[in-house]
This record gives structure tokens, C-alpha cells and sequence, in this order.
């Protein structure tokens, strides 16, 4: 009976209580996690950038927008499986949580069998499509394989706190994500700075704290008591609980994959100024994921509350609960965008001391923080329509302006109006503001007419 109670205390029931403190105490821990997540591959850059040197932090960036196709693809998959176990706990049915804990963990093993026989012979290929600069290719190709053989790792760890975050438990997966950060800052000093093993030791090392995050998320699942219980031995696939997780994942996937791809087409615009805007570019975008953290965490929270409450049957708090999330990421994210333009120089320096990257880093922060407040909104909005089970409209609102506009964007600029790094850099803020100004409507639009009408 104790230990039920503790597991009890861990989890939050967001159909009842203030709504303004449940989000932020649910979104803080979130925002945490997350920091220290990002720390895997920053922890690589900062190392590699410093003792290994500029070519192997470019290397590094170039792989990045490859691993995000993946994992966003992923992520689309977790955030179906997030709604349909918030769904089931809301509405305090613990044999539909249950079944579809098991589904969601079942999927994630195959998915991460298919990604790391996909990425490993495709690697190379892909980074030549890209048009990787020759100086930068061997490393980044070397990279990207030893990620991939590891990415099971990541995809159980990211789908176990997608388990624990759908109950309310943003706590515990912050505790096992601080700790497996620090052993990766470890485990890349010494397999770089000691043993001198290049970006070969980076990439282990990441792999290898991702294989203990998952462990100890796995650990953690099968050990409790509580209605969110993982049973190994009872792996198996609900058809009917798939469809809710595909029905809101798939299209989620698809837009994070489609915006990836875009990245991906970015990256190539910006390998055709050579390794120091590379670099330059792979420094600033490090530092766009910690500062996008807001953004997403107050999303998820969005999701999370939203799911909840529609499967309560509160669908007035949940829509006050997504505003509140709105709101308190444009404040964050507001704050977020003085501090950048203030402190962009000593940020870069983190990765690199080379003057010409420097310059080229501090260029892409400053041209892109202006507009990061755009971007909370849409995440949070995009969180809300996603807890309701709309998540089509989102897909095509990104693809739209994440894909095709930003695209159509980068076509003009460089070849009509000025091709240099900074106006490449605003392909960015040109893709949150579009789509900004698409999802509001849209959102309004939806609430008028009754979120869960089809």
C-alpha cells in the first residue's frame, strides 16, 4: 500500500486543481529533461569542437539534421502514444492504460529495429546527397553509423518518459536524464580528450548513455505498481489502441520528418559556404535547441493536459489549461530573446575559439532569436490540437510552411535577391512566421466549431 502511494504521488491528475501550477510544475521538470537530453550531443560538440577541431565540429553538425529525421519521426510516434495513455488515465480506465502501454513499447522496439538497419547503410549516401564538403565527409559518415547501430537506446528512453509524462510524471525521467548526461560528458572526455579517439569517441559515448537511460527506464516501468506497469512478458499489439496512437502520431511524424527533410535541404544551402559557416551553423544550432526547450516543453505539457481533461470530459478547462501554456511560453521565450542577443558571442565560444566561426555563429543566434516567441505559440497550439486528436490540420500547416514555403524561400533568396549565410540563417523565423500566421485561423477556427467534430 505504501509504495502504490508514493507511485501515486509521482503522478499528476490534471482533470482536477489549479491549472496555471499543474502545467508549470509539470513543464519545468520537462524543460529540464530536456536541457540535459540536449546535453548528449552538445557535450560532443563542445569536446569535439575544442580538442578535435573545426572539421569534426562541422562533421557533427552535418549529422544532426540526419538523427532529427529520425528521431522527430519518432517523437510523432510518442506523442501519439502520450494521447492515447492520457486518454485512458484521464478517464481512469487502467485496463485501456495498460494495453496501451504495452502496444506503445512493443512498436518502439520494431520502429528501432527498422531505423538502425535503414540508417547504417544509408548513411553515406544521404551525406553525399547533402553535398558534404570532402574535408568534412569521413567523420561525419563515421558519426552517423555509430549513432545509428545505438539508436535503440534513445527511442526506448524517449517512449518510456512518453509513459511516465501521459500519467504526469515529469520528475523521475529528469532524475535518469541528469545522470546519464553527466556520464556522457564523462565518457566524451575520456574517450576524446584521453584516449584521443575523434569523433568516433563522441559518438560512443552517446550511444553508451543512451543504452543506460533506456535500462533504467525499463527498470523503473517493470518495477511499479501503478496502472502505467510495463509487462515484458506480455508485449503485444491492441489494434484498437494502435489506431488512436497512428491516428495521432503518424500525422506528427510525418510533419517532424517532412520538417527534418527540410533541414536536411537547409544544411545543403549551407555546405556550399564551406566548413567555417558550417561550423558556425552546427554551434548556433546547438544552442537553438536549448532555447526551443520552452517551446516544446510547454507543448507537450499542452498535449498532456488537454488529453487528460477531453478524456474527463472537461472540455472547458482544457481549453483554459492550453492558454495558460500559451502564454506562460511567450513570456519564457520573450526573456529568452534578450538574453541571446546579449550573450551570443560568449554562447559560441562554448564550441569554438576560431574567429571566422564565431562571427558566422553569433549571426545566425541574433538573426533567428527575434522571432523564437512565433514559434512557442505554434508549439503549444499545435499541443492542444494534437490532445484533442486533431492532428492532420498541424501536419499540414507545418509541411506548408516548415517544408514548402521555407523552401520556396531559400530558392528566391539565394539566387534572386542576396546569397549569404544570414539570409539562409532566416529560412527559420520565415517557416515560424508563416506558420504562425496559418495556425492561429486554424486554431479559432476549430474551437467554433467544436474540437472533436471530425
Amino acid at each position: 500500500m505504501k509504495n502504490e502511494t508514493e507511485e501515486k504521488k509521482r503522478t499528476i491528475d490534471m482533470t482536477e486543481g489549479p491549472i496555471l501550477r499543474q502545467i508549470v510544475s509539470f513543464s519545468f521538470p520537462l524543460m529540464l529533461g530536456n536541457l540535459f537530453q540536449m546535453m548528449y550531443n552538445t557535450a560532443d560538440t563542445i569536446v569535439v569542437g575544442n580538442f578535435v577541431g573545426k572539421e569534426a565540429l562541422a562533421a557533427v553538425g552535418a549529422t544532426s539534421m540526419i538523427t532529427n529525421l529520425a528521431v522527430f519521426f519518432f517523437s510523432g510516434f510518442a506523442t501519439g502514444a502520450s494521447v492515447a495513455i492520457a486518454r485512458a488515465f484521464g478517464s481512469r480506465d487502467r485496463e485501456k492504460v495498460h494495453v496501451a502501454v504495452q502496444t506503445a513499447f512493443t512498436m518502439t522496439l520494431a520502429i528501432a529495429v527498422i531505423f538502425t538497419a535503414a540508417g547504417i547503410p544509408l548513411a553515406r549516401p544521404i551525406l553525399r546527397l547533402m553535398g558534404t564538403p570532402e574535408d568534412v565527409f569521413p567523420e561525419a559518415a563515421k558519426y552517423l553509423q555509430i549513432y545509428f547501430a545505438g539508436i535503440s537506446g534513445l527511442l526506448i528512453y524517449n517512449i518510456g518518459t512518453g509513459i511516465l509524462r501521459s500519467v504526469g510524471d515529469s520528475r523521475r525521467p529528469l532524475v535518469f536524464l541528469i545522470f546519464t548526461s553527466l556520464l556522457n560528458i564523462l565518457l566524451d572526455i575520456v574517450l576524446v580528450v584521453v584516449f584521443q579517439a575523434g569523433i568516433a569517441g563522441a559518438a560512443f559515448a552517446t550511444i553508451l548513455a543512451q543504452f543506460v537511460s533506456a535500462g533504467l527506464i525499463i527498470s523503473l516501468l517493470v518495477s511499479t505498481e501503478d496502472v502505467y506497469r510495463l509487462n515484458l512478458s506480455d508485449l503485444d499489439i491492441d489494434l484498437s489502441q494502435l489506431r488512436i496512437i497512428v491516428s495521432v502520431g503518424l500525422p506528427a511524424g510525418l510533419q517532424s520528418a517532412f520538417t527534418a527533410l527540410s533541414n536536411i535541404v537547409m544544411q545543403s544551402y549551407i555546405n556550399s559556404f564551406g566548413s567555417d559557416v558550417m561550423a558556425g551553423w552546427s554551434s548556433y544550432s546547438k544552442v537553438d535547441q536549448f532555447v526551443m526547450l520552452p517551446a516544446s516543453s510547454f507543448g507537450i505539457a499542452a498535449t498532456t493536459f488537454v488529453s487528460q481533461n477531453v478524456g474527463a470530459g472537461k472540455m472547458e478547462r482544457a481549453e483554459r489549461g492550453s492558454m495558460h501554456a500559451a502564454f506562460t511560453a511567450a513570456a519564457v521565450c520573450g526573456i529568452i530573446q534578450v538574453l541571446g542577443w546579449i550573450f551570443a558571442p560568449a554562447v559560441i565560444r562554448l564550441f569554438t575559439q576560431d574567429p571566422a566561426v564565431i562571427s558566422c555563429g553569433v549571426v545566425f543566434i541574433r538573426v533567428n532569436f527575434l522571432f523564437i516567441t512565433a514559434n512557442a505559440i505554434d508549439n503549444v497550439l499545435m499541443g492542444t490540437l494534437r490532445g484533442y486528436g486533431d492532428s492532420r490540420g498541424p501536419m499540414y500547416i507545418m509541411i506548408a510552411t516548415h517544408v514548402f514555403f521555407r523552401q520556396l524561400y531559400l530558392f528566391v533568396v539565394t539566387r534572386y535577391i542576396m546569397n549569404t549565410p544570414a539570409a539562409v540563417g532566416f529560412a527559420y523565423p520565415a517557416g515560424w512566421l508563416s506558420c504562425f500566421s496559418l495556425l492561429v485561423p486554424y486554431y479559432l477556427y476549430r474551437r467554433s466549431q467544436g474540437f472533436l467534430r471530425s
